[in-house]
């Protein structure tokens, strides 16, 4: 049987959305952060944090597959306001943040489940790519014919580098290497 879910009140979606962002940051200082700390954080009562998130799994699910969405809707929202190729590397470096920090969150995303988030958030995150993509094709800044599996791929070096004081730089120069060979 589906659940049917009504639509939030405004009030409840703003206070759903501010548990969601004061959550992600107090599960990255402390992964032992507690539900009611959150809650206090977001100026909010347990009982409204508990009544959108029942326990600690559904509220770190919660705040990875709200991460996502952001992700998600950051492409289209690029190209609206950039031309694709430079669109594309911004999103990298958006994605590569995100990256940075569910390393952070890691063990507390396993603690909490054995859903197969990654899994779940692989296909939505090609098709973003594939659109940033096929938008560079059609202005002709970007090569016709990649493939989005093979440029996240190449990516991939932007949530290996070493942390440290130099990390944002080189990743900009290794990000500038990168790009250039996704041109025509």
């Amino acid at each position: 049987m589906t659940q049917r879910h009504e639509p939030l009140r405004a009030d409840a979606q703003q206070n759903r959305n501010r548990i969601l962002e004061v959550a992600r940051d107090a599960l990255l200082e402390s992964s032992d952060a507690s539900l009611n700390s959150i809650a206090k954080k977001a100026g909010v009562g347990p009982g409204t944090l508990y009544r959108h998130f029942p326990n600690r799994e559904a509220l770190v699910l919660a705040v990875y597959r709200h991460d996502v969405q952001q992700l998600l809707d950051y492409a289209p929202a690029l190209l609206e306001a950039h031309p694709p190729l430079e669109a594309l590397r911004l999103w990298f470096e958006r994605l590569a943040h995100y990256v940075e920090t569910k390393h952070g969150l890691s063990h507390v995303l396993h603690a909490a489940t054995s859903e197969d988030l990654v899994g779940q958030s692989y296909g939505p995150i090609m098709g973003a790519v594939a659109v940033l993509l096929r938008a560079g094709e059609e202005d002709g800044t970007i090569r016709a014919g990649l493939v989005p599996d093979d440029v996240v791929l190449l990516m991939g070096f932007l949530w290996r580098i070493d942390p440290g004081p130099d990390q944002a730089a080189r990743a900009s120069r290794i990000l500038d290497l990168a790009m250039a060979g996704l041109r025509p």
